[in-house]
């Protein structure tokens, strides 16, 4: 018993760290939105701002797939939840027949990976949209710093 209690413990660390990244990724993108709102005030509009409107979009993107990845997490470990419960016999709808719990393991089984595979692919643009927008910002930067010189 001691080793499923060290593994569900390591599990809930991991997790945990894994939301807490994906939160400060969120506000990070939060953050740079406003950062870029609060340089751009009272500026006119013009072609020079197009890098930080390109960086504000990708924070922006970046927002509502840290948003999504949560979502795709939390199906995932309601999956992975209906998946335990149908392998331990405690399903409140578990299938009569073997060969029915077997479909509903494989089906379930199946969801669980997608789900994961959905959360991971947006996990991994978070931050590459995040980063992506840092570095529009400095070139924004730059080449405002090149034109007013």
């Amino acid at each position: 018993m001691a080793l499923d209690e060290s593994i569900s413990s390591l599990h809930k660390a991991h997790q945990t760290g894994q939301e807490k990244y994906t939160y400060f990724l969120l506000a990070a993108a939060g953050a740079a939105i406003g950062f870029a709102v609060q340089k751009t005030e009272g500026l006119k509009l013009s072609w020079w701002l197009l890098p930080v409107a390109l960086a504000t979009a990708s924070w922006a993107t970046s927002f509502f797939f840290g948003c999504k990845n949560l979502s795709w997490v939390q199906s995932s470990i309601y999956a992975n939840f209906n998946l335990l419960q149908l392998k331990r016999g405690s399903h409140p709808q578990q299938p009569p027949h073997p060969e029915l719990v077997a479909a509903a393991v494989s089906g379930v089984s199946t969801a669980l990976e997608n789900n994961g595979m959905k959360a991971q692919f947006y996990g991994v643009w978070q931050f590459r949209l995040l980063v992506t927008g840092a570095l529009l910002f400095i070139a924004w930067r730059v080449l405002e710093m090149w034109r007013l010189s």
